[in-house]
């Protein structure tokens, strides 16, 4: 595990000594050797348990691919920040580049940490780095408002699961999840229960984000530079999925029967941000809609609680993080090029830039879930466990899911296709940068299909 972390840290007086010219070269150079390093923990997925264990740290089946995506996702921040970073001071380019490495140090620990109190810091630490990226390089006059939207809604949904792990450990006396396995289950229905099983699952269904309390996400994505909202899609979502894993097999039998109301929410939620996408103008606002679309199939197969959910739910986890960070470099490259993000006046881009309508296909396809991309295996499973939870959420599942395709092939065809608007003269060609950007996001996508079981916990 300090193979990891140390070189990460090392990452921050890198950043400040580098000269200015091999800024951007050495960060993104020791990102991609620290992604490669990572790749290490792949070697024992397939065996249960916990593997590369110490005191405070190990990695096992749920944590190891999101511990790799983490990694893997700093060098392709790296990469899209380049070019709008350009005009920034020196020193603000310094400044971005170190908030981005301390949010992969603060995701790694959260990701590995084998004491539940050491994750919920983690877990609450990643909110500093991306509240100033947010607040300090977003796009609009908004971004201030989305700041607090997101610290608010985060902190609120949090404070109550502190009390709830204070709660657990007064009862049972530790908080390692390696002994909490052990430990007999001792739940029984009363008030004071039920109001602590609410406890320890709301940070994360807010997290997540459950429809209902979702409201943050669009506002931040929108106002967030590019890899806020790569950081945000791509793995700070899945920091509720994870914890929700984490947490829901100590506090049986209670979730068999207070997860009704959940489950019903998230499908419901699957159908109404799925429609909400037909109807945006904005592009990375649609993108936004369409995580909390996904997202919300993820929480319903966690909780069902069954090893067929679990898979589900990792592979869509996975997937998810992949496209939609590549939706989110394409939406980017796009606005770099037309300065809006609004898709009628940013449309007819095919005759423009060909090669990225290449990429723009394939990332639409794999968010529609088309065979045979883990994102359909994880849809799949997740269909399959809730249809043998209950046959009406056929009926949910099987609208989103064609919903979804509906926003995505809309989404493709007003950006790319249509005649091009006058005010849209001679934009710069797409770079050597921006390809290798794209192929570094959807070439492991690609590759899971070949290996899926790293990704199905």
């Amino acid at each position: 595990m300090l193979k990891i972390l140390i070189p990460t840290l090392m990452m921050i007086p890198s950043a400040w000594l580098a000269p200015s010219k091999w800024l951007w070269p050495t960060a993104l150079y020791q990102s991609l050797l620290i992604a490669a390093l990572s790749l290490i923990w792949l070697k024992n997925t397939a065996q249960p348990g916990w593997n590369f264990i110490n005191m405070a740290m190990a990695t096992d089946m749920l944590s190891t691919p999101l511990l790799v995506l983490s990694c893997w996702l700093l060098p392709l921040m790296i990469l899209a920040s380049q070019n709008h970073t350009s005009t920034d001071p020196l020193g603000q380019q310094r400044t971005y580049i170190t908030l981005l490495i301390s949010l992969q140090f603060f995701l790694i620990l959260a990701f590995s940490a084998t004491e539940l109190v050491m994750f919920y810091v983690m877990f609450e630490a990643t909110l500093l780095p991306t509240l100033a990226i947010i607040t300090r390089w977003g796009n609009q006059k908004d971004r201030l408002n989305a700041g607090s939207y997101f610290l608010f809604y985060t902190l609120a949904g949090s404070l109550p699961l502190l009390i709830a792990l204070l709660y657990l450990q007064n009862s049972v006396g530790t908080l390692s999840l390696i002994s909490l396995q052990l430990c007999p289950s001792s739940n029984v229905f009363t008030y004071a229960n039920k109001l602590w099983w609410l406890a320890c699952l709301l940070a994360f269904l807010v997290k997540m984000p459950l429809y209902g309390v979702h409201l943050w996400l669009p506002k931040a994505h929108v106002e967030a530079p590019v890899a806020g909202s790569m950081v945000l899609a791509a793995v700070l979502l899945k920091l509720g999925g994870y914890g929700m894993m984490r947490v829901l097999p100590l506090l049986n039998p209670l979730t068999s029967s207070l997860n009704y109301p959940f489950i019903i929410l998230a499908l419901w939620g699957v159908i109404m941000t799925a429609s909400i996408c037909l109807r945006q103008t904005d592009l990375k606002s649609l993108i936004a809609y369409s995580s909390v679309s996904h997202m919300g199939l993820v929480a319903a197969g966690i909780l069902t609680q069954t090893p067929c959910g679990f898979s589900g739910a990792m592979a869509l986890m996975i997937a998810h993080g992949l496209t939609s960070s590549a939706l989110f470099c394409l939406a980017n490259t796009n606005y770099e090029r037309t300065h809006s993000r609004t898709m009628i006046l940013a449309r007819g881009l095919q005759v423009l830039l060909p090669l990225m309508t290449a990429w723009w296909f394939i990332a639409t396809l794999a968010n529609l879930a088309l065979p045979p991309l883990p994102n359909l295996m994880g849809e799949l499973l997740i269909m399959t466990c809730l249809f043998n939870w209950s046959s009406w959420t056929l009926i949910f599942t099987g609208l989103g899911t064609l919903i979804t395709a509906a926003y995505s092939l809309y989404m493709f065809l007003m950006t790319q296709r249509g005649i091009t608007p006058a005010h849209i003269v001679l934009p710069d060609p797409s770079f050597t940068r921006e390809h290798l950007l794209m192929a570094l996001h959807l070439l492991p996508l690609l590759l899971l299909v070949f290996k899926p079981a790293l990704i199905l916990a």
